[in-house]
């Protein structure tokens, strides 16, 4: 390859990194807007916090159902990368897992709305949630795993029972500010240590 070549070659590669970072910008702006006000929140919310114009918004994601449905594949992309490597980097297994669970929660509130979205399109929706269970099932099944082994929890929960539990925890916090999701889930992941645990 010559120096012409390679020159091109690596200009390529650096824009689309750019590309990737822009849009993984414009994702994280959609996701900070449907937490604070919903998957209604306004196009020109989501720009501003991504510090674009609206065209560009549009550009992206056609319409709000793809900026969801994109957002929403983002999320679990970032929380299944981020089981690993909280169990590089955490204080022990336990901690790692109590983290990751709290990253959950709030993947959970950017996904509330998608349903009503998606009613019209139950393959879509299917699909969608297949891809979620492909993906953070088998890093909550090695943040369990590796916890039971330092001795930290009980063995023998499955990762299905908790992220069902923890996303039935969930079910109506933005319908009523008296209940608190957090401190349940908060009291959940507590009542999971060897330490709190009972015997059945």
């Amino acid at each position: 390859m010559d120096d012409g070549s390679e020159r091109a070659g690596r200009a390529a590669r650096a824009r689309r990194s750019d590309a990737r970072r822009n849009q993984e910008t414009l994702l994280d702006a959609a996701a900070a807007a449907f937490v604070a006000s919903g998957v209604e929140a306004p196009v020109r919310d989501v720009a501003a916090r991504a510090g674009v114009g609206v065209g560009t918004i549009y550009r992206h994601f056609p319409t709000r159902a793809d900026l969801i449905i994109a957002v929403y594949r983002h999320q679990v992309e970032s929380l299944a990368e981020a089981g690993p490597d909280l169990l590089k980097t955490g204080p022990s297994p336990y901690a790692a897992l109590g983290r990751w669970i709290d990253l959950f929660v709030d993947f959970l509130v950017t996904k509330h709305g998608l349903a009503a979205v998606l009613k019209a399109d139950s393959t879509g929706f299917d699909a969608l949630h297949a891809y979620f269970l492909d993906r953070l099932l088998p890093v909550c099944t090695e943040l369990l795993g590796a916890a039971a082994a330092a001795g930290e929890i009980r063995s023998g929960l499955e990762a299905v029972e908790l992220l069902r539990g923890v996303g039935n925890l969930c079910i109506g916090a933005e319908s009523d500010p008296r209940y608190d999701a957090r401190r349940l889930v908060k009291l959940l992941i507590r009542g999971l240590s060897a330490e709190h645990a009972s015997d059945d």
